[in-house]
């Protein structure tokens, strides 16, 4: 499915004004899914004209993807960066009408960092706004703020370590470690949303990914959870090094679709 896309303004925001780019499929059915994406960076990426190759592969599964700039406003500092992403996630709660329709499935997606901000959002919904969200998309979420799983070791090979470690540094700055800032670390986690979860056998991330997942599942939450074979350029998602084109694209658009179909005919999982 070709993908277009457009920048816009949304300037009904209670937090204020959030600039945005909207994607979606050329050939999107009625109804589509609206998906809030937040995008990585290691909480120190501020550039919102680049492109966004995750938003696009959500956007082929045939969703209306809504990359919100959350930095440009919150510094990606913690709180304000999730107070942003949550502003964003209320707007859209009330009027997806004007993107899809009333009865558009609505979800929260993000990698890496922006991973992060998407399960605080999906946490923080179900303690202020039950049932509004669908589901969390959360794509090698950074969620270790001690970086202390077995395959963060990998991140020197890719670059990312000092990276990682200077972005937890600049997001925690603003205060403490909130659950919200730091999900894995969230005592109470039963109630969110149904979640799909995706790492990669080479990604340094893996480990808190697959962690998080299983907590998840522990405390009767839905969790479809996949893990790419190496060798598909995954790290590049997040800027990582990686050898070869990445491969890992139609993966997502295709467990992203089977989980849109999964969430609509199982709503109880929410």
């Amino acid at each position: 499915m070709t993908v277009e896309w457009k920048d816009m303004m949304l300037d009904k925001v209670a937090i204020g004004p959030v600039s945005a780019r909207i994607y979606q499929g050329a050939d999107y059915g009625k109804g589509p899914p609206i998906v809030l994406y937040l995008h990585g960076g290691a909480f120190l990426d501020s550039d919102r004209h680049v492109d966004r190759p995750v938003a696009m592969s959500l956007a082929k599964a045939g969703a209306i993807v809504v990359a919100a700039d959350y930095s440009s406003l919150s510094g990606n500092v913690f709180p304000k960066a999730l107070e942003v992403s949550f502003s964003v996630f209320t707007y859209l709660a009330n009027k997806r009408a004007g993107l899809g329709d009333r009865k558009s499935l609505l979800f929260v997606a993000g990698e890496e960092a922006g991973g992060n901000v998407a399960a605080g959002v999906a946490l923080k919904a179900r303690d202020q706004m039950p049932d509004a969200l669908d589901g969390q998309v959360l794509i090698s979420p950074l969620l270790d703020p001690f970086m202390g799983t077995s395959s963060i070791r990998k991140a020197d090979a890719i670059g990312m370590r000092q990276r990682w470690t200077e972005g937890w540094s600049h997001y925690l700055s603003g205060g403490g470690c909130h659950p919200y800032a730091a999900p894995c670390l969230c005592s109470r986690i039963s109630g969110v949303a149904p979640a799909l979860i995706f790492t990669a056998e080479d990604d340094p991330l893996h480990d808190e990914t697959i962690g998080y997942g299983a907590r998840l599942k522990q405390a009767g939450v839905g969790v479809r959870q996949h893990v790419l074979p190496a060798g598909t350029g995954w790290p590049s998602i997040y800027g990582g090094k990686s050898e070869g084109a990445p491969d890992w694209q139609e993966n997502v658009s295709h467990h992203f679709e089977s989980f849109l179909r999964d969430v609509s005919v199982q709503p109880q999982l929410h």
